[in-house]
């Protein structure tokens, strides 16, 4: 099957992107970027380096800009996808959804109105043991943004090692949030997959944080080879 993967270029639609690799042809990547912060749908932090990740991964990126206004974003994220089945013929779409119904039903429905079929690869799975095979296939990710109470500036820019599975394991225990950041507790940025040809590198960057929020905004970044 032809698809497109809705890519945030964070670590759950990249691993979900290297599943979906393994049994269909993905043909183009499909990446949404809100103006707005706080967006119900849409990760934020660092969105725009999809551009230089689509590159690094060797598929055509499909950008489509929106508000990020409540359900009205829907629409432009149903524009993009349907100019990707104009554009490359795609029969379905992938999502990184793990637990998030506010989102998969959403996506769903769009792919319902526009006969395409919707893969959701990690959906219902574990999430430690999502974060362990990320590091144990080798994907390089670090934290781009956090959002909540205990997670501070320390975390921000650091790669999700085995040590950094092990902390956020301990802190979802003891605080009652999501070890994968499915609530939005933090995001992600990949700098370099199995399926990268190219990896990322950072050139320069910014942190901000302020209340329990802060992000590690990655102002420059090149190619280089693996």
């Amino acid at each position: 099957m032809k698809l497109g993967v809705l890519f945030s270029g964070g670590k759950d639609s990249s691993l979900a992107l290297f599943k979906a690799q393994e049994s269909h042809d993905v043909v183009c990547l499909i990446s949404v970027f809100s103006k707005n912060k706080e967006s119900y749908m849409f990760h934020v932090p660092n969105i725009e380096l999809t551009k230089l990740q689509a590159r690094a991964i060797g598929l055509p990126l499909i950008q489509k800009t929106t508000k990020g206004e409540k359900e009205k974003e829907l629409n432009d994220l149903e524009k993009a996808i349907l100019l990707a089945k104009e554009r490359y013929y795609i029969e379905g779409i992938v999502t990184g959804a793990i637990e998030s119904v506010y989102q998969s039903t959403r996506i769903q429905r769009i792919c319902e109105d526009l006969d395409l079929s919707c893969l959701n690869p990690l959906w219902k799975k574990d999430q430690i043991g999502l974060l362990k095979e990320l590091v144990q296939k080798g994907f390089k990710v670090i934290i781009s943004g956090v959002f909540a109470y205990p997670l501070d500036e320390s975390y921000l820019g650091k790669l999700i090692d085995s040590k950094m599975v092990e902390r956020l394991k301990l802190v979802s225990e003891k605080y009652r949030l999501s070890p994968a950041g499915e609530g939005g507790e933090f995001e992600t940025t990949v700098l370099d997959a199995p399926f990268f040809k190219r990896r990322i590198e950072i050139m320069d960057y910014e942190i901000s944080y302020k209340d329990n929020c802060g992000v590690f905004d990655i102002r420059k970044a090149r190619l280089t080879e693996k």
